[in-house]
């Protein structure tokens, strides 16, 4: 099975920050889902139980019972860009939840887009298409929770990441010791380097960054040891 996501160095180790050296105030879920193994992020303020799925990439029950156990009320599903691992569960998660879909508008085709038969072959229906198309600076908000959109193209034209207090989540931009693949339709490794190197690396360095496969690290771990980023 190929992968649309991972270039990642073998010495990658995990980091877990402890949950008080966060904001209190947000709820983060990670769940690994699909076969490809993505990171699906379920995001929600504590206060108001409002939240957000971030990469739906499979397994929908799975999602849809943490969301239940979360006794979160999903606002947004938010796709960090359009290939399939990263949309799989869209369908079913919008219909569980009445939740929009919101994406960037370049890689809004992708929804409905059967990606090489890898859509058949995952046995995904493609679609539901984009309700929100999003634009960098956007401000996407859930009860007292606001993260902003920063494009971040290279792994394909329109990725995205979303930028917390503290937290960002890059989906297929930067990994633990890792990149997005460039080798695919829409990858540029000269982009991602100059988005990686422009709006994620001039982030403070204890910014936790939660990527779309792997373990979590941060900006300062990844801009001293990352190997793929010159």
């Amino acid at each position: 099975m190929p992968s649309f996501g991972t270039l990642r160095s073998p010495r990658s180790e995990g980091l877990h920050p402890k949950e008080e050296e966060r904001d209190i105030s947000m709820i983060v879920k990670g769940l690994v889902v699909g076969p490809l193994q993505v990171n699906c992020y379920l995001v929600g303020c504590e206060e108001t139980k409002e939240g957000i799925v971030i990469d739906p990439g499979g397994d929908a029950p799975v999602i849809l019972s943490q969301i239940h156990a979360l006794e979160l009320n999903i606002a947004y599903i938010i796709n960090t860009h359009g290939h399939i691992d990263h949309v799989a569960a869209n369908r079913s998660i919008k219909e569980a939840t009445s939740a929009p879909i919101a994406i960037h508008r370049l890689d809004a085709p992708w929804l409905i887009s059967p990606q090489g038969g890898l859509a058949l072959i995952l046995g995904v229906t493609p679609g539901p298409p984009a309700d929100i198309l999003l634009e960098e600076g956007d401000n996407i908000k859930f009860g007292r929770i606001s993260l902003k959109v920063l494009h971040t193209p290279g792994h394909t034209t329109g990725g995205i990441s979303l930028l917390g207090e503290g937290d960002i989540f890059t989906g297929d931009a930067l990994f633990n010791m890792g990149i997005g693949r460039t080798d695919l339709p829409g990858g540029d490794f000269k982009s991602l380097i100059e988005s990686i190197r422009t709006k994620l690396f001039t982030l403070p360095e204890e910014t936790v960054v939660y990527p779309g496969h792997g373990p979590i690290t941060t900006i300062g771990r990844e801009k001293k040891t990352n190997p793929f980023v010159p």
